[in-house]
């Protein structure tokens, strides 16, 4: 345990690539293999889920601490991260564990979870008492569920690569399925991933890395020089679904997500139409509802993906379809090194017969004339083009030495929103708030004036009445900004703030921002009854007066499809 908080120590200290891949290799070249078993695991995006409440540790942290509970609120909002404000305030251990990764895992955090809220608190406040501050903090960390450092999978996959002696995108295949949430890394599964090269697959239902697609943010004039001739480009519709691989080996599928989370029992009537799928065959595609012809909006696709006992009711209400755009394995043989048009050729041969669907390429002769087709995307349901070169390899992750995948994606839908609420972030925004809560107007003011009393009303702490003019929330973003603008923006709403709610702050409404995203759908999560997907920050519009913000119902024109875009719109 001692060694991986050091080594979360070196990759939390900085930014730079090569510090954190010579600190990974060091870790793996010293580490018991169980220990860097659970170590690829948890750098590699495993999630270990919440085994006891943060308020509970927070009060057994001040209780320990022998504080009282508003001073602990107090270090908190200065340090603004919890793991890092326990570690702090606890007094100095009166031992030292010895114990490595894999124990402290298996033999005390997995079994925590089952216990009584007493038996935890004991057993929590002893295991506080072996750690140094580094420790404790990712102790909190690991318990809490909040998990995260600064170093991505590709980077782990790297270190591994090095450390073993092996092609990265071995390593690479090696690893898909490894975070699965039932997964239990163990001596031997680390042994696995650094095994010879000589070395067989892995497990007949191992799926393969994703090759992932770059933006494409040219504008029209510049596609030919930048691309080429349009013909030399495989146009498909780029889908918002669930990214996902069929694998059909000995007589099994398997459906795995991008995430590289087993979801076959999910979706039973795929695994069923993927059994007609001959033995040895791998396809790529995207896993959609879909209803009267075309593709659902992707909330219904939600109601799926968050159940595992899937009823009759679900499945007639949201009834999926399985989109295939590339085949990369064909009568047990790999075939990623093959060309576009050859894995298309061998795509079309291999659905054929089954329920499955085929992406349908798009025609176009030249540029101009895509982009013409691209504007019908939201009329069909779908977020613009994906741009695959015909001699493109399938790569691994977001590489361009195999080919490229283009993705060109419609506009963003966009509105002008008020900021409300703010909380911390997280690692090296911890102490600065980014994460941001806002809200439209629920009709528009009348004038300025209207508006500021609606901001007095606020300051005050006078709840909104009914039928009068409100501010209400419908998103919440934590991106898109630079570090100046973050820091900027901070300092107005810790001028700002009217209440705090443990991490969370209500401002006096002051900062408009023009928000862009994804799609929209109804939702009782927020006061508005709407909630838009993958929401960022595109700007700050100081330029924009507060009572000029953007209302509830601009919000339902593009619920109702009246809306394709804000742009020209102000």
């Amino acid at each position: 345990m001692n060694r991986f908080a050091q080594l979360f120590a070196e990759l939390d200290a900085g930014t730079a690539t090569t510090p954190k891949l010579e600190a990974l290799q060091r870790y793996f070249a010293d580490a018991a293999p169980a220990d860097a078993a659970w170590a690829v695991y948890f750098l590699a995006g495993g999630k270990p889920r919440q085994v006891v409440p943060t308020a509970a540790l927070r009060t057994l942290a001040a209780q320990r601490a022998a504080i009282p509970d508003w001073l602990f609120e107090e270090c908190y909002q200065a340090v603004g991260d919890l793991a890092e404000t326990i570690a702090h305030v606890l007094p100095p251990a009166g031992s030292r564990s010895e114990l490595g990764l894999a124990q402290w895992v298996q033999e005390r955090l997995l079994p925590l979870r089952g216990a009584e809220a007493a038996e935890q608190a004991a057993r929590i406040a002893a295991w506080w008492d072996e750690l140094d501050a580094s420790g404790r903090f990712l102790l909190v960390k690991l318990i809490g569920g909040g998990f995260r450092v600064g170093v991505s999978k590709l980077l782990v996959q790297r270190a591994l690569a090095a450390h073993a002696g092996l092609d990265p995108k071995q390593v690479a295949q090696r690893m898909m399925g490894y975070t699965d949430a039932n997964a239990r890394p163990d001596a031997a599964a680390f042994a696995a991933l650094i095994a010879p090269a000589t070395a067989g697959r892995l497990d007949a239902g191992q799926p393969y890395p994703f090759f992932l697609a770059h933006a494409l943010d040219v504008a029209l004039p510049e596609f030919e020089a930048k691309l080429g001739p349009a013909g030399d480009w495989r146009v498909e519709w780029k889908y918002d679904g669930m990214r996902a691989q069929i694998v059909r080996r000995e007589g099994q599928v398997w459906i795995w997500s991008r995430g590289e989370e087993l979801v076959t029992e999910r979706f039973p009537e795929l695994a069923e139409a993927s059994a007609r799928l001959p033995d040895g065959t791998v396809l790529d595609g995207e896993i959609l509802v879909w209803k009267d012809g075309r593709p659902a909006a992707f909330n219904l696709l939600q109601q799926r993906i968050g159940r595992k006992n899937v009823t009759k009711k679900i499945l007639a209400e949201a009834p999926v379809s399985f989109v295939a755009y590339d085949l990369l394995e064909w009568q047990g043989e790999d075939r990623r090194e093959r060309p576009q048009d050859q894995r298309r050729a061998l795509l079309e041969q291999a659905v054929r017969g089954t329920p499955l669907q085929l992406s349908p390429i798009v025609a176009g002769e030249d540029w101009p004339a895509l982009a013409a087709l691209r504007r019908q995307s939201r009329a069909r349901g779908v977020e613009g083009f994906m741009l695959k070169h015909r001699e493109a390899r399938y790569g691994s992750g977001r590489t361009k030495s195999d080919g490229t995948w283009w993705k060109w994606k419609i506009e963003p839908l966009s509105v002008d929103a008020v900021l409300v609420y703010a909380q911390a972030g997280h690692g090296r925004r911890a102490s600065v708030y980014t994460d941001y809560s806002f809200a439209v107007w629920n009709r528009a003011p009348r004038d300025a004036e209207e508006a500021r009393a609606v901001l007095d009303a606020i300051e005050r702490r006078e709840p909104a009445q009914p039928g009068a003019l409100q501010l209400v929330t419908f998103a919440k973003a934590y991106s898109g900004l630079s570090d100046a603008e973050f820091r900027e923006v901070d300092r107005v709403i810790r001028q700002t703030t009217v209440e705090k709610f443990g991490p969370v702050r209500s401002v006096r409404p002051s900062l408009v921002f023009e928000l862009g995203f994804e799609g929209i759908n109804r939702s009782r999560r927020h006061k508005s009854r709407i909630a838009v997907r993958f929401p960022r920050m595109l700007r700050l519009r100081g330029d924009k007066p507060l009572h000029e913000a953007d209302t509830l119902q601009t919000l339902e024109a593009l619920l109702g499809g009246t809306m394709n875009s804000r742009e020209g719109a102000r």
